[in-house]
Formats: structure tokens, sequence, C-alpha cells
């Protein structure tokens, strides 16, 4: 089951090693929540080509 979070609860949940970070670690915490949310994105995407594919199967047989 995947759980929500809500903004508040995931800045409630940081590290205080992420609150003090530098820029630069920042950028790479940035850079890793984009691509998660690319990865998040295209997880999305293939769930709904899955099923479009898997309906249109059945409907062929």
């Amino acid at each position: 089951m995947i759980q929500e979070f809500t903004l508040q609860q995931l800045a409630e949940g940081l590290p205080k090693s992420v609150l003090n970070a530098s820029d630069r670690d920042l950028e790479g915490f940035q850079k890793i929540i984009e691509e998660t949310i690319k990865l998040r994105e295209g997880h999305k995407n293939l769930q709904k080509m899955i099923k479009s594919y898997s309906t249109s199967v059945i409907q062929r047989s």
C-alpha cells in the first residue's frame, strides 16, 4: 500500500542534517527528488499503458 504524505509531514520528517546542508548538498538532493518524480510519473504511465493493452487484448479475444 502506498502512503501519501503532506508537505508538512515531509518537512517535519527531515533530519537536521538536511536542514543544515550546504547549497551543493541541497542541489544534489533536489536532483534526486526530480528523478524520483520522473520515475513515479513513468511508473504511472506504464501502469496506464499495461491496463490499456490488457483491456484491448481482452476485447479482441
